[in-house]
C-alpha cells in the first residue's frame, strides 16, 4: 500500500506542478502582450516624437517668430540711425569754428565712446550668435547692458551664458546685465 500511496502522492504533485506551469504559462503569454501593448504606448517613438501640434500653433509659432525677426531688424535699425545722428553731431560740432575747444574735446570723447560701445556691443552679439543664440541685441547705457534674446533660447544656462559673454567684455556688475525675451 505504501508504494500505491507514493504513487497516488507523485502523480497528484506531477499534476499540481503541471497546472502550475500550465496557469504560469497562460498568465505570462497574457501578461507579455499586456506589458508589450503597454510598451507600445508608452515608449514608441511615434507618441514620444509625434507632432501634435495643430494648424493653429503652428501659425502662432511662426507669427512669433516674425514678430521677433521684425523686432530685432527694427532695434537694429534704429539703434544705428541713433548712432549715426550721435556721430554727425559730434562731427559738425567739431567742424565748427566758433566751437570751443572744450566743447571739441568732449565732441572728440563722445565720439570714442560711442565707437567703443558699438565694438563692446558687436563683440556680445557675435559672441551670443557663436554660442548658438540665432538673434540677439545688444544694447549699453552708462552702466548697464540689455541683451535682447529670442523667448524660445532662454534655456536653462542660458542667463549666465549671457552674462558670461558681457562681463568677457564691460566691466561692469553681474546685477547691472538685464536680458528680455522677445
Amino acid at each position: 500500500m505504501k508504494i500505491q500511496k507514493r504513487h497516488i502522492v507523485l502523480a497528484a504533485l506531477v499534476l499540481a506542478l503541471g497546472a502550475a506551469v500550465f496557469i504560469n504559462w497562460q498568465f505570462s503569454d497574457s501578461g507579455a502582450s499586456l506589458i508589450h501593448e503597454a510598451s507600445k504606448e508608452l515608449g514608441a517613438a511615434t507618441y514620444v516624437n509625434a507632432d501634435t501640434s495643430t494648424d493653429d500653433e503652428v501659425a502662432n509659432v511662426s507669427k512669433q517668430t516674425t514678430k521677433a525677426e521684425e523686432y530685432f531688424a527694427k532695434a537694429t535699425t534704429e539703434r544705428q540711425q541713433a548712432y549715426d545722428t550721435a556721430v554727425e553731431t559730434a562731427k559738425e560740432t567739431l567742424e565748427l569754428a566758433d566751437s570751443s575747444d572744450e566743447a571739441k574735446t568732449q565732441a572728440v570723447q563722445q565720439l570714442n565712446k560711442l565707437e567703443d560701445n558699438l565694438v563692446i556691443q558687436s563683440n556680445i552679439e557675435s559672441l551670443l550668435k557663436g554660442k548658438g543664440f540665432s538673434e540677439c541685441l545688444c544694447l549699453i547705457s552708462e552702466d548697464s547692458c540689455t541683451v535682447c534674446v529670442i523667448k524660445e533660447e532662454l534655456v536653462d544656462d542660458a542667463p549666465l551664458i549671457i552674462k558670461d559673454a558681457v562681463l568677457s567684455q564691460m566691466d561692469i556688475d553681474f546685477n547691472s546685465i538685464t536680458i528680455i525675451d522677445v
